[in-house]
């Protein structure tokens, strides 16, 4: 695997054991739909079905991991989630979140959550 996908698993494994920590129930990991995929599918105390897109860098001198969940990115999300509320006929509210992870891939990290990062555009492809 390349050491750059290491890296991605590595900032997944660490949301996923934050959100865990956090109360919520873990459905999915790294869920794909064609070409596009759902980070995380979670479900919070409140039974709000959590779409979470994880990004991870080593640092924020160039851009902070959030400013990459762009337009595009968001497109691509809410087709997914589209896809898996159809698949697995989720009648529940749903949110979208952002997680970032900065850190140096082994000891150090700083995990920042954003709930309700955005909303989902209402023009994306639907399954």
């Amino acid at each position: 695997m390349a050491q750059h996908n290491e890296f991605g698993q590595w900032g997944e494994e660490l949301a996923e054991r934050f959100l865990i920590d956090e109360g919520y129930f873990v459905r999915h990991r790294d869920w794909h739909f064609g070409h596009r995929d759902i980070d995380l599918v979670a479900t919070d105390k409140d039974g709000t079905l959590v779409f979470v897109e994880v990004k991870t860098r080593r640092s924020t001198d160039f851009s902070t991991p959030e400013e990459s969940v762009d337009q595009k990115k968001i497109h691509n999300l809410a087709a997914a989630a589209a896809a898996y509320i159809k698949t697995f006929q989720v009648d529940v509210p749903v949110r979208f979140d952002v997680i970032t992870i900065v850190g140096d891939g082994v000891y150090e990290a700083k995990i920042t959550h954003y709930p309700n990062a955005f909303l989902p555009p209402t023009n994306y492809e639907r399954p």
